[in-house]
């Protein structure tokens, strides 16, 4: 596993030069949600306000992330993706799947269909765990 993390942070770092592992996963976060707070980012990776606030700092720096008001709430600020963060996520995302076609290509359908179960069942054991901690079901 540590060599698995290893990589997919050297991978990530060769996709693009600006996105840092912890950075498209941030990215990917905020487009799968829609946008959201800083806090609920944190909340949802169980990190510290502090280190979400840094990774935050550096993506608006690069211009790939903007805080907008809330609409329901003037108080609260929501992160959104930029056009140019948009466009970064849509070039890593195409860069992964180009590697993950390079890596797999050779594997038969019953591999990929074994391998694509286990990492399934590996995630549900993972959230599982998340919301035995957390309390949540």
């Amino acid at each position: 596993m540590t060599a698995f993390a290893r990589r997919a942070r050297a991978t990530a770092a060769r996709m693009h030069p600006e996105l840092s592992l912890v950075s498209f996963t941030l990215l990917s976060h905020l487009e799968d949600q829609g946008g959201c707070r800083a806090t609920d980012l944190a909340a949802h990776y169980m990190l510290d306000k502090s280190t979400i606030s840094r990774q935050v700092g550096a993506l608006e720096k690069a211009g790939l992330v903007e805080r907008r008001l809330d609409p329901a709430d003037h108080r609260v600020h929501v992160l959104h993706l930029t056009d140019r963060g948009d466009e970064v996520l849509a070039q890593v995302g195409d860069a992964r799947r180009v590697a993950f076609r390079d890596r797999l290509g050779g594997w038969g359908e019953e591999d990929l269909t074994r391998f694509a179960g286990y990492l399934l069942r590996y995630n549900e054991a993972v959230e599982a765990g998340e919301e035995a901690v957390s309390g949540e079901k």
